[in-house]
C-alpha cells in the first residue's frame, strides 16, 4: 500500500493552568502535527513537541523539516517498508528527534491500522495497564497540598512532585504531602537537574522516611559519574532523564557501575517509537527499570509512549499525563484512562480519531 499524501502544520494548544519546573514556567504548548495518508484512505498520524533545552529542537525546526522537499519524497512509498522509510529519515535528520518521532509515529500508526492489529500488538504486548502519575509543579505547601487533594479525589494515586529550585522548600512539601497521605499515595519526585550532589544527599536524608518511589535526574548532565558515590540501593531509584536522549547514552549509561537505576524514556527526545524500543533493549539487558514519560504533548504522541510502553517487560512506571491539561486536541481515543490507571483502547493502529 503506497502513501499518498503528507501534510503537517503546528498548533498553539492552551493549557487549563500553567505550572513551574526548575528552569521555566509553562502556560501554552506549539506541537507539530503529521498527516501521512495511504492510498486506501487510511491516515496515520503523529504529533512532537520536543524540548530545546533538552534536545536542541523547536517545534518550528521540526514543522520546517516536516515540510521540507525530502519529507515529500516519501509520497509513493509502500508503508510496508516504514522501516526503511525511518533509516533513511534518520541520516537525513540526526538532530531532529522531534521531526523523527513525529515521522515514526505517523508511519507506525498508518502502517498498523493497514495490518489491522494496535501498534502495541504488533510488538507483543506485555503489559495490559498501569497507574500513571501526575505532575505538580514548583509552587508552595498549601498549593501543593490543594493540587494533590484535587488529582486524589479525581482518582490519581501516584504524584510526580518538581522541584529543585530551593532544596528546604523541596524537603518541606515532601515531608507535608506524606503527612496528609500517610499510606495512600506513591510519590515520586522531578529534579529536572536542580540538585548539587551535596543538596541531593540533604534531600535524600531528610525525606528518608517519606517512601519516594523513585527521583528522577537530580544532577546537570554531565555530572552523571558524581551519582557513582552514592549507593547502590539509592542509585536504583534515581532515574535517567535529560541524560538519556538516545540508544548511544543508553549503551554508556548502562555500564557498570550504573549512575542510574531506571530509565526515563521519551519519544521526544529519542526520536520515536522504534528507538525508544531499542533503548528498552539494552536496558532489559542490563537490569535497569524502565519509566516512560513525556512533554505537554497531544494525544497522539502519548498513545504512542503508551503503546511502546506497554511491549516492553522491563516497564516499571509511566507518567504519561502530558495531554490531560491540555485545554483542546486535535485527536480523541487512544488510551482509556480510570481512576489514574491508563489502558490503550485496542483499535488498529494507535486507535485515534481525528476531531474536526
Amino acid at each position: 500500500m503506497r502513501i499518498k499524501a503528507i501534510r503537517s502544520y503546528c498548533r498553539d494548544l492552551a493549557l487549563t493552568k500553567p505550572y513551574t519546573i526548575a528552569y521555566q514556567t509553562i502556560s501554552t504548548v506549539e506541537n507539530v502535527f503529521l498527516e501521512i495518508e495511504l492510498a486506501n484512505g487510511i491516515v496515520g498520524v503523529g504529533a512532537a513537541n520536543p524540548s530545546p533545552e533538552v534536545v536542541g529542537e523547536s517545534t518550528d525546526q521540526a514543522l520546517q523539516n516536516l515540510q521540507s522537499e525530502w519529507i515529500f519524497r516519501l509520497i509513493g512509498h509502500d508503508i510496508r517498508l516504514y522501516n526503511i522509510l525511518l533509516d533513511d529519515a534518520s541520516q537525513q535528520f540526526p538532530n531532529a528527534p522531534g521531526t523523527l518521532a513525529a515521522l515514526d509515529i505517523a508511519l507506525h500508526d498508518a502502517f498498523c491500522q493497514f495490518l489491522g492489529i494496535p501498534v502495541v500488538a504488533f510488538y507483543g504486548q506485555k503489559i495490559q495497564s498501569l497507574p500513571t502519575s501526575v505532575t505538580i509543579g514548583i509552587m508552595d505547601v498549601a498549593n501543593t497540598l490543594i493540587e494533590a487533594d484535587t488529582y486524589y479525589e479525581q482518582g490519581f494515586r501516584v504524584l510526580k512532585i518538581k522541584t529543585g529550585l530551593n532544596v528546604s522548600e523541596d524537603i518541606e512539601r515532601i515531608l507535608k504531602l506524606r503527612e496528609r497521605f500517610p499510606h495512600s499515595l506513591t510519590i515520586r519526585v522531578d529534579a529536572n537537574q536542580g540538585y548539587s550532589l551535596t543538596e541531593l544527599d540533604v534531600f535524600l536524608k531528610a525525606t528518608s522516611a517519606a517512601q519516594i518511589e523513585l527521583i528522577e535526574q537530580p544532577l546537570r548532565v554531565g555530572t552523571e559519574l558524581e551519582l557513582l558515590g552514592l549507593p547502590n540501593n539509592i542509585r536504583r531509584l534515581l532515574a535517567a532523564d535529560e541524560s538519556l536522549k538516545n540508544p548511544e547514552a543508553a549503551l554508556k549509561l548502562a555500564q557498570h557501575p550504573q549512575p542510574f537505576g531506571i530509565f526515563n524514556i521519551k519519544l521526544m527526545k529519542c526520536g520515536g517509537i522504534r528507538s525508544a524500543l531499542a533503548i528498552a533493549t539494552i536496558a532489559r539487558s542490563a537490569t535497569i527499570s524502565l519509566f516512560w514519560g513525556c512533554n505537554d504533548e497531544s494525544r497522539i504522541s502519548i498513545t504512542a509512549a503508551l503503546h511502546a510502553a506497554f511491549a516492553c517487560a522491563n516497564t516499571r512506571y509511566i507518567d504519561l499525563d502530558g495531554s490531560l491539561d491540555l485545554a483542546e486536541d486535535v485527536v480523541s481515543g487512544g488510551f482509556v484512562l480510570e481512576n489514574g490507571v491508563m489502558r490503550p483502547i485496542g483499535e488498529a493502529g494507535l486507535g485515534l480519531r481525528r476531531l474536526t
